[in-house]
């Protein structure tokens, strides 16, 4: 297993396990928009991309936001997207991408890693555990459109 951080030279091999990340949440197919959308989150450096690699093959990635605390005065990244192929799943993939965006994290000095997942997750949620992940209990969440 080889983990790297994306770069633009890696937008058609990341294009193809986006929309994959896209119709695993019933998404419809559509290369070209998640390619643009990929291009402007690395031309304008809004996000940071782990790909990892099964031999050649690329086989999960993870996509980190930028945000940042007032209170804290410290950058914190939001872990946003992450996805193995099923042919990657549980076999440690989605561990190590995890773990390589929360040392990314500590190498840029940030405050945290935040994520969010579907109560019904249930895979999901054990990794996150696994790993030091906590469940926010002092905090409401609200969304507005």
């Amino acid at each position: 297993m080889t983990i790297v951080q994306a770069t633009i030279n890696d937008l058609d091999t990341l294009t193809e396990l986006f929309d994959l990340y896209r119709l695993f949440y019933e998404q419809s197919s559509d290369l070209d928009s998640a390619r643009t959308f990929l291009n402007d989150r690395l031309s304008n450096e809004e996000s940071i991309v782990f790909i990892a690699f099964d031999d050649n093959e690329a086989i999960g990635f993870v996509q980190l936001y930028p945000s940042f605390s007032s209170i804290s005065m410290r950058q914190t990244w939001v872990l946003n997207d992450l996805y193995v192929k099923e042919q990657g799943r549980g076999k440690g993939f989605g561990e190590a991408l995890m773990r390589r965006a929360i040392a990314f994290a500590k190498k840029t000095g940030a405050k945290g890693v935040l994520l969010e997942t579907g109560k019904e997750n249930v895979t999901a949620q054990r990794l996150y555990e696994k790993i030091g992940f906590a469940q926010e209990t002092n905090y409401f969440y609200f969304f507005n459109i």
